[in-house]
């Protein structure tokens, strides 16, 4: 009889798991996405990112923000003076670097390829190239990498990316306005599907908010797609560098095309189609 009661009770526990077939469909990401600005969207309320210096030059990171700790602030403090004076300080896209989230939405398009095992993301700028492992755990001890280690699951309509592990290099750059951060960085991602006219308006915010980009990165959106918008909400958490974790927002419309950039020294300038003024000598020197 005690044989009998536990096949019993074995049948009814395999039979109360979900099948395959039960579980809800992952959203559909797959394709290019585009953006036109560098700017992150400020969250619906809490702790946003430091922003820009509103002093006299209006230039550089906010090293005002109380939300830096002073380590932090004294290291916006001196990019800000770098960029005053008419230079730009060390940062990944300047110097061919990989770029840690949140710093890498910089970039004006991705590509997200959704596998059953991971998502991997394609950039645009400098063949990037990040992992995410699905179902997964952060290992017991990480081994620091360029863009961090990362995993996900879905929620529903929505796609939960945890990374930690970023590797520090010797000009640690965490987003556009100069924050550094530290191996106790740890960045929240969610992403989910929003209807055209909500990107559209928040993408046209963002511009007017942040301003167009300098030098575009020959990303495009395109105006004709009246589908779904790609938003992204994160939240970032380093104890060495802000005080509190804080919040933005990045959105994305389905790209116009697809062109890559690649980091090299060269006279062409893919945003000119032409070729840069570069010294000549009237003569052989030797």
């Amino acid at each position: 009889m005690r044989v009998a009661s536990t096949i019993v009770c074995l049948g009814l526990a395999v039979a109360a798991l979900p099948s395959d077939a039960a579980q809800p469909a992952a959203p559909d990401f797959s394709g290019a996405w585009a953006r036109m600005t560098f700017g992150f969207e400020r969250p619906a309320s809490g702790q946003g990112p430091i922003g820009r210096y509103r002093g006299r030059s209006n230039v550089g990171g906010n090293f005002e923000s109380p939300n830096l700790t002073p380590s932090a602030a004294a290291i916006v403090k001196q990019r800000s003076e770098i960029l005053r004076s008419g230079r730009d300080y060390p940062n990944p896209s300047l110097n061919c670097w990989p770029m840690v989230s949140p710093y890498i939405f910089r970039v004006q398009e991705m590509q997200m390829i959704q596998k059953k095992d991971e998502v991997v993301f394609l950039f645009m700028q400098d063949h990037q190239v990040r992992r995410v492992r699905l179902n997964s755990t952060h290992p017991a001890k990480v081994t620091p990498s360029w863009y961090g280690d990362s995993v996900g699951h879905y929620e529903g309509d929505t796609l939960v990316v945890d990374t930690i592990g970023a590797r520090v290099g010797r000009e640690p750059v965490l987003d556009m306005y100069g924050s550094p951060y530290t191996d106790a960085l740890h960045v929240i991602e969610r992403y989910r599907l929003i209807d055209y006219d909500v990107a559209k308006a928040a993408q046209d915010k963002n511009i007017r908010d942040s301003g167009p980009v300098a030098t575009e990165q020959a990303a495009s959106v395109d105006e004709a797609y009246r589908g779904k918008g790609l938003q992204i909400e994160f939240t970032v958490e380093d104890k060495n560098v802000f005080k509190t974790p804080w919040s933005a927002v990045v959105t994305w419309r389905h790209a116009g095309g697809w062109v890559e950039n690649v980091c090299a020294e060269n006279a062409y300038e893919y945003y000119s189609g032409g070729l840069t003024d570069i010294p000549r000598a009237d003569r052989p020197e030797f």
